[in-house]
């Protein structure tokens, strides 16, 4: 390409390519591509193992049981478990601090929480009592209780499995 000068018309050199050889970009490629991935199973190999000891639902204890529901106050004298009864359940277990808990459940809404401890300073009663604010009394109840303990790390260890049954308006 010519351009003018000011005074002269000059041919213009042709530039200098940047030209790098291939076999040094992939090379390049290739090490960043293996750094990464090696990087990254190191990162993943590091939270597995900090995860893995992490306690919630992990397997029971031998010898722990949880049984039940017991009625303690049958509200309406109808023998069953009810809206409004009084119920605990019978607990085996050699943990120190255990509870039980119970959640239940009307469809997806969540209607009952409570805790009862296994041991004697509790303070607190020691049984259920089936009725909230947010309870139907009108409607089963899905219910599940849990034997659980935490440990020295404040994380929750289940006991016994769990126990599902229904209660009835």
């Amino acid at each position: 390409m010519t351009f003018w000068d000011g005074s002269n018309w000059v041919t213009e050199a042709p530039r200098a390519t940047d030209v790098k050889p291939k076999g040094r970009v992939r090379r390049l490629a290739a090490a960043t591509l293996r750094a990464s991935m090696i990087t990254a199973l190191t990162f993943g190999m590091v939270a597995g193992t900090a995860f893995a000891g992490k306690g919630g639902g992990g397997a029971t204890t031998g010898g722990d049981t949880l049984t039940g529901p017991v009625m303690v106050f049958d509200r309406n004298a109808s023998g069953a478990i009810d809206y409004g009864d009084d119920i605990t359940f019978s607990v085996t277990t050699s943990a120190s601090r255990a509870q039980v808990g119970l959640r239940c459940y009307q469809g997806t809404n969540f209607v009952y929480d409570g805790y009862v401890a296994t041991y004697d300073s509790w303070l607190s009663a020691k049984y259920f009592t089936l009725s909230g604010s947010y309870w139907s009394s009108a409607l089963d109840a899905s219910c599940t209780a849990r034997l659980f303990a935490y440990d020295r790390r404040g994380r929750e260890l289940l006991l016994a499995p769990k126990l599902t049954f229904t209660v009835t308006p």
